[in-house]
């Protein structure tokens, strides 16, 4: 994945969001259900663009994100999507939309460092010592 980018969506202008720092929002849990805390959390929205040619994105595209290694933005930041943003990424040929919330806003202020980067899948074998045994490694650039 490459080219991350901010995404400012219409909806932050609306009653439901406010504006925290530049990117990142606070507004409405969509999985929010009564009796449960956590009614409101951070928000932040960006762009990217899949590289079908690179290991675990292959036939990745805006209407298929493809789950390495997009998982692993989710784990390694501690963020979850909060929006798919169906309509844009149905319409697009190469980017891809996304919105990442978060309880902590570090984790969405940590998320943001990937603008302007590449977060990508190399596979590795077994005797690797970076990869720890896993099937692929994740790198930042």
């Amino acid at each position: 994945m490459k080219n991350f980018q901010n995404y400012t969506s219409e909806k932050y202008g609306g009653p439901d969001y406010e504006k925290i720092e530049d990117g990142i929002y606070w507004g409405k849990n969509p999985y929010w259900k009564p009796g449960r805390g956590d009614e409101d959390l951070f928000l932040t929205s960006m762009t990217f663009e899949m590289e079908p040619d690179c290991f675990g994105e292959e036939g990745g595209c805006p209407q298929d994100i493809t789950q390495t290694p997009f998982e692993d933005i989710l784990d390694t930041y501690s963020v979850f999507v909060t929006d798919f943003y169906d309509a844009l990424n149905q319409d697009s040929d190469r980017t891809c939309y996304q919105e990442f919330g978060a309880f902590e806003i570090e984790n969405i202020r940590n998320l943001r460092g990937l603008i302007g980067k590449r977060f990508y899948a190399v596979p590795c074998g077994e005797d690797d010592p970076e990869g720890g045994g896993s099937e692929y490694k994740i790198v930042i650039e």
